[in-house]
């Protein structure tokens, strides 16, 4: 089984509201049909959820009443999302279902609390296709926070230890520096928990709200630690996605698992 994140900037335009890449996720759903491997799919919020939140400052918890619709309009966009995503996925004839975070799980103080791991199982024991996101979430300290796709991942991957994680980016994988805005940052092919310690990754110019490659690096070493490979990887690359669950040599990244 393989849990794979779509990120957000992949399947949306992140600096244009609800901008959704229709043309992106069906081919990314085309060559998941055609891998024909047992997935758990985490996608980004994206443009859907990421301007919101941050207009509501929705991550440092409940501060005011107007927070209230915030919250409620992000969940609102961020499941829109999500219908979209699932229509791409039923279009190429995958039984994707939908698992909403905000129904399954609650944080506290942005850590989880309570996680209902069972729905999950009990949809890959029939054959369905569990799809969830990043979202908000109930919060037992603040109120409530945002639960990212990131950790989302990262909880599923310590549990259900699948055969490897993906990242689908909009970048080949990790790079010394960000290499958006430095010439000289160098594509790294493979890397151990020790190597990403030393590794200082800059944060793009927009930065959202869920701290972008540094909290992915933070994510990645947890799954790693419990003896899972991740691989990053391009989903603006044709077929880059399918060859890697297919098993062929293609460009991306491996972090290995300890």
């Amino acid at each position: 089984m393989f849990i794979i994140k779509f990120g957000g900037s992949v399947i949306t335009d992140k600096a244009k509201e609800c901008c959704f890449k229709q043309e992106v996720v069906d081919r990314l759903a085309a060559e998941l049909k055609h891998a024909n491997k047992e997935v758990i799919l985490i996608h980004g919020a994206g443009s859907f959820g990421h301007i919101l939140a941050k207009k509501y400052k929705l991550n440092g918890g409940y501060k005011q009443k107007k927070q209230v619709e915030g919250f409620a309009l992000t969940q609102a966009m961020v499941q829109r999302l999500n219908n979209l995503v699932l229509a791409s996925l039923h279009n190429h004839d995958l039984p994707a279902v939908s698992i909403p975070p905000h129904a399954v799980l609650s944080l506290s103080n942005h850590k989880l609390s309570r996680v209902d791991y069972s729905i999950f199982q009990k949809y890959l024991d029939l054959g369905f296709m569990p799809v969830s996101f990043g979202d908000v979430a109930l919060d037992k300290k603040l109120g409530f926070s945002i639960c990212s796709g990131d950790l989302l991942v990262q909880l599923l991957a310590v549990h259900f230890k699948p055969e490897k994680v993906i990242f689908v980016l909009d970048e080949d994988g990790l790079y010394s520096a960000n290499p958006k805005d430095d010439r000289n940052a160098t594509f790294i092919e493979r890397v151990t928990v020790k190597d990403l310690d030393k590794l200082t990754t800059r944060l793009n110019a927009h930065a959202d709200v869920t701290k972008g490659m540094e909290g992915k690096l933070y994510t990645i070493k947890q799954i790693a630690r419990v003896g899972v490979d991740t691989i990053l990887l391009n989903g603006n690359v044709h077929n880059r996605l399918y060859d890697t669950l297919k098993g062929k040599k293609v460009r991306h990244t491996i972090v290995q698992g300890e």
